[in-house]
């Protein structure tokens, strides 16, 4: 089994920052893609940020130029630097990591969600 663990969620002035981070552990052989996805009320999760193994990145246009994902593979962590914040930035953020339990396989794992709120 492997778990997810999010932290840094809370609350902050609309122009504030936070930093979100990830930490999978349990049974793993090894970890590709990991990405940060957030859901609003009544609104499908969408993707915010996602980071491959080689550090590869990519981001929804709606944070590009503000947010900034990175990861420390010797800890199986992932970070979401969120800086520039506005209340549309408001939600719950969720972690996501394509998880090896063996080298055969792989499935998605998701953490319990940290919620983010923006506001003065």
């Amino acid at each position: 089994q492997v778990q997810l663990v999010e932290s840094g969620g809370g609350l902050v002035q609309p122009g504030g920052s936070l930093r979100l981070s990830c930490a999978a552990s349990g049974s793993i052989f090894s970890i590709d893609t990991m990405g940060w996805y957030r859901q609003a009320p009544g609104k499908e999760r969408e993707l915010v940020a996602t980071i491959t193994t080689g550090g590869s990145t990519t981001y929804a246009d709606s944070v590009k130029g503000r947010f900034t994902i990175s990861r420390d593979n010797g800890k199986n962590t992932v970070y979401l630097q969120m800086n520039s914040l506005n209340p549309e930035d408001t939600t719950v953020y969720y972690c996501n990591a394509y998880v090896c339990s063996t080298r055969w396989y792989c499935e998605h794992y998701w953490g319990q969600g940290t919620q983010v709120t923006v506001s003065s």
